[in-house]
């Protein structure tokens, strides 16, 4: 219950929500909006009640009129498996919502012509949350498919670029049928700002990324993974190749090895940010 009540402290509304609602107030589609708002609260809630169990930093749950977001103080290097809990947990509460519903309807405690509401408006943010777009749900899903075999850095640019790519698709595909529908705009725009906003912030995160490797926040990290390089290239270059669930050694020119955590305090801690990996190799 102490955590429910930590949960719900963390829940903040997005200003596009209370525009939304108030137009809703003044439109008489006020009852609309209240379960769009309950079926996007508890899908949130889902990923938030998933990332506490596994004691996930959580910043705040944004809501807002079309979707929300469950933010998160994490960077990349907890196991892929959580993740992907987290990010399955907020789909599936459309399932138990849908049934629950229907079970309301069937008791007669619900009118056939709310029911109805309820399940276009579920099935919607179900179906939406699903798109191969970052930062909603089906994103994050590609970007964990991205992280398994990629490097964290190669993953996250794929992820932007990718869903750049059919969110153009999509925006495309919208003009052709509902040119002027104000709330699909609304929401292609927040998508299009929100994919710039993370490819302007990448190497903030991969810094993040790096430095939780550096500290040893690397819960994440089942296999050892072998990074072949040559005594030339520079050392943040090779540590672009560093990959999620991965300890690293990395063989350098067939001379010498050095595990990851040498490259990391180099670059940290001795603030050796412009060197090549052969300054590192003492001299015999």
């Amino acid at each position: 219950m102490i955590k429910l009540w930590r949960l719900l402290g963390k829940v903040r509304m997005h200003p596009l929500f209370w525009l939304v609602a108030g137009t809703a107030m003044l439109t008489g589609y006020f009852w609309e909006l209240f379960i769009l708002f309950l079926i996007v609260f508890v899908h949130e809630l889902g990923h938030a009640a998933a990332a506490s169990y596994f004691s996930w930093k959580i910043k705040q749950i944004l809501i807002l009129p079309f979707g929300g977001k469950c933010e998160v103080d994490e960077h990349g290097n907890r196991p892929l498996k959580e993740e992907l809990v987290i990010v399955l947990s907020g789909p599936l509460q459309h399932i138990w919502l849908g049934a629950a519903v229907f079970l309301l309807e069937s008791a007669g405690l619900v009118s056939g012509e709310g029911a109805f509401i309820f399940h276009q408006f579920n099935t919607m943010v179900f179906l939406f949350n699903l798109l191969p777009v970052w930062p909603l749900d089906g994103g994050k899903l590609l970007y964990l498919f991205l992280s398994v075999k990629k490097p964290f850095l190669s993953a996250m640019r794929h992820t932007i670029i990718s869903s750049a790519v059919i969110l153009a698709i999509l925006h495309f595909t919208v003009l052709l049928i509902y040119p002027l529908h104000l709330h699909l705009w609304i929401v292609m725009i927040y998508l299009y700002i929100s994919l710039w906003l993370e490819w302007k912030q990448i190497q903030f995160v991969f810094m993040r990324f790096l430095l939780e490797r550096y500290y040893g926040n690397n819960a994440g990290i089942k296999r050892l993974e072998i990074i072949e390089a040559d005594g030339n290239e520079w050392i943040y270059h090779v540590m672009e190749k560093f990959q999620r669930g991965c300890k690293h050694l990395i063989h350098v020119d067939n001379i010498r090895s050095m595990d990851e955590n040498e490259m990391l305090h180099a670059y940290f801690a001795n603030k050796q940010v412009n060197i090549r990996l052969k300054e590192m190799i003492p001299e015999e």
